[in-house]
């Protein structure tokens, strides 16, 4: 029952979060705001992270390999396909769940205990859609941006990663990465990353929107966050995958 009457609370707070709002250039200059703190200051561990995955993807491919029948831009092509099928779109979208989740949801549970949204909304403000609605905006529509970034960024770690260790060709890699690419590919990750974008910023508000009690409370709202964040990403990965594939 405690789990029914939470999923009321997430989408009543939905409701909340989409109510027209009051003064658009305040929502507009808070977007910008929240488009540099989730989306642009996100770009440095995104990077780091892609630059190492699509590295580790191309050497993994390269030693299991052992038949000779396999062209050698097969790594090229495998390296790709992973990418940005599934690496890039969900393992940075569980990177970011613990970033952008944790940190929006220490923020608004702070102002929570400290009583900020409660004089919020006694000057008649829509706390919620205050609050939320720009970090769903921002990270809807930057998200998107920082996996095209991890996608190259991946793909050319893979390329460096190969070249130093000598296990294919420079034209070996880039025909396989050119090899069979179809643009579907491309809108499917980045669909899946608009869906995960609203599940972090949505689900990281909600439990810091409820947080009761004081500074400790505030942390364990941020573990949860970051938690259920992961969850509900891996299990709309799944149901993405079936739509979009199948």
């Amino acid at each position: 029952m405690n789990y029914i009457h939470s999923i009321g609370k997430y989408f009543n707070m939905l409701r909340s979060v989409f109510a027209r709002p009051e003064r658009l250039k305040i929502y507009y200059t808070r977007t910008l705001t929240e488009i540099e703190t989730i989306g642009l200051n996100s770009i440095g561990i995104v990077a780091i992270l892609s630059v190492f995955m699509g590295a580790v993807i191309s050497l993994q491919t390269a030693s299991n390999m052992d038949s000779p029948f396999l062209p050698k831009y097969t790594i090229g092509y495998i390296t790709r396909s992973s990418t940005i099928l599934e690496f890039s779109p969900t393992i940075i979208s569980l990177i970011l769940a613990g970033k952008v989740g944790s940190n929006i949801a220490s923020e608004i549970g702070t102002m929570k205990v400290t009583e900020q949204i409660d004089a919020l909304e006694i000057m008649g403000v829509n706390s919620l859609s205050f609050l939320v609605l720009p970090k769903v905006i921002a990270a809807v529509f930057f998200f998107p941006f920082l996996i095209i970034i991890s996608m190259g960024l991946s793909i050319l770690g893979g390329y460096f990663a190969l070249m130093s260790a000598n296990l294919a060709s420079h034209d070996e890699y880039i025909y396989g990465i050119r090899a069979f690419f179809e643009m579907g590919d491309i809108y499917y990750a980045l669909t899946k990353t608009a869906f995960f974008a609203f599940i972090i910023v949505t689900v990281s508000s909600f439990f810091g929107y409820f947080t009761k009690g004081g500074a400790l409370d505030v942390g364990k709202s941020s573990t949860q966050a970051v938690v259920w964040s992961s969850i509900c990403i891996l299990l709309m990965n799944f149901v993405l995958t079936q739509l979009l594939l199948f």
